[in-house]
Parts: C-alpha cells; sequence; structure tokens
C-alpha cells in the first residue's frame, strides 16, 4: 500500500503498526495508541483514523476509562468477549 509521504500518511502508517500488532484479547486506550505511534495527544485523530480505515482492529481501541465505541457497544463487546476480555457496564474490565 502506497502511503506517500506526507505527515497524514506518517500518522496513518505509524498507527497502523501499533494497531496491527495487537493480539487478540489485548485492548489499547486511544490515547496509549496515539503515544505509542509517536503522536502523544492525538487521541482523537487515532479515533477518526478508525472510523475510515476498514480492516483495521477498531474493536480493540477503548477510551482512556475502558469505555466501548459510543453506537457500536454491542458489536464492540461481543468481538472483545470472544477473545476473553472481561466487560462489564459498557466498560473493558482491566
Amino acid at each position: 500500500m502506497d502511503r506517500g509521504n506526507g505527515p497524514d500518511d506518517d500518522f496513518t502508517a505509524a498507527v497502523t503498526v501499533v494497531l496491527e500488532a495487537l493480539r487478540p484479547g489485548e485492548v489499547m486506550a486511544y490515547e496509549e495508541v496515539a503515544a505509542e505511534a509517536g503522536y502523544p495527544g492525538a487521541a482523537r485523530a487515532v479515533g477518526n483514523l478508525l472510523r475510515r480505515t476498514p480492516g483495521l482492529p477498531w474493536w480493540r481501541v477503548v477510551t482512556s476509562t475502558g469505555r466501548l465505541v459510543p453506537g457500536g457497544e454491542a458489536e464492540q463487546a461481543a468481538r472483545l468477549r470472544a477473545e476473553g476480555v472481561v466487560i462489564r457496564s459498557g466498560r473493558v474490565v482491566r
């Protein structure tokens, strides 16, 4: 996949590497993904990337409080539970 050389392409590539390294049952917060990718403070940009990029393991990313994706809670919870993650009251139990 040609990602080009712009700053958005660098961000996409870095975040994709972090997300693709997540294994079943591993969960990270948006802000953790951003920081590990080298873009601390870019939690919202991670969320936007997940919304517009099919194929990434979006269900393994939650808010800093463990809350599931608004509007997608049922599917995210089902996917995470299938990977052995405990969900209570719409949040990942860490």
